[in-house]
């Protein structure tokens, strides 16, 4: 079962830039596997114990942390996204790279942080999950009128849906948002490594 992350798991900075270079390696190979493209401007990335240390890593390197407590603040930021057994965990990026894009399309998927579902072949027929939202993301970047270029979601995979998923054939990612209605189909390689994150 997947743990969650602490101090002890945050090695200090002259430690990790002996570190860093393979480590980087292996996370730009995993998140690979674990990126998809829904539609022509959004993308999902499905974190786990790897790609969120890696995150802490680099930002602490990043801003220089050295005490604890600035370490554990990242922790209780960043270990949310930290998949439990039955969970999918995903960072959803707007990849909107213009201003003109950014105007045209932030006021235009208000909501999508919360209208994704995947869906599970089944011997009893597909299986829809919707995806969740942490009330505090919601409070912090969910905006009436505009959305905002990076979201935290969730599946809580009912225990049939992740037995299911353990032995699918096709899972797919969709969002019926009504601005912008696309789906993907996981590969293989991605539904083995996620399913993975819950041994």
């Amino acid at each position: 079962m997947t743990s969650i992350l602490t101090l002890n798991d945050i090695v200090d900075l002259r430690e990790y830039e002996r570190e860093r270079e393979s480590f980087r390696r292996r996370v730009i190979a995993l998140k690979q596997v674990r990126r998809v493209n829904l539609g022509p401007i959004i993308s999902l990335t499905f974190e786990n114990r790897e790609t969120v240390r890696f995150q802490i890593q680099e930002m602490a390197r990043a801003e220089k942390m050295t005490s604890d407590a600035q370490i554990q603040e990242e922790l209780d930021v960043y270990n949310p996204l930290i998949p439990g057994p039955g969970q999918l965990s995903a960072t959803l990026f707007l990849e909107l790279t213009t201003k003109d894009q950014l105007m045209e399309w932030l006021p235009k998927l208000v909501g999508i942080e919360q209208s994704l579902e995947a869906v599970i072949d089944s011997p009893e027929g597909d299986v829809a999950v919707p995806c969740e939202v942490e009330q505090s993301h919601l409070e912090q970047l969910t905006r009436a009128d505009v959305t905002a270029s990076v979201h935290y979601i969730r599946f809580n995979l009912p225990e049939d849906a992740a037995a299911a998923m353990r032995r699918a054939k096709r899972v797919e990612i969709r969002s019926i948002h009504h601005r912008y209605p696309y789906a993907v189909e996981l590969s293989p390689e991605t539904i083995a490594s996620l399913v993975a994150d819950w041994e």
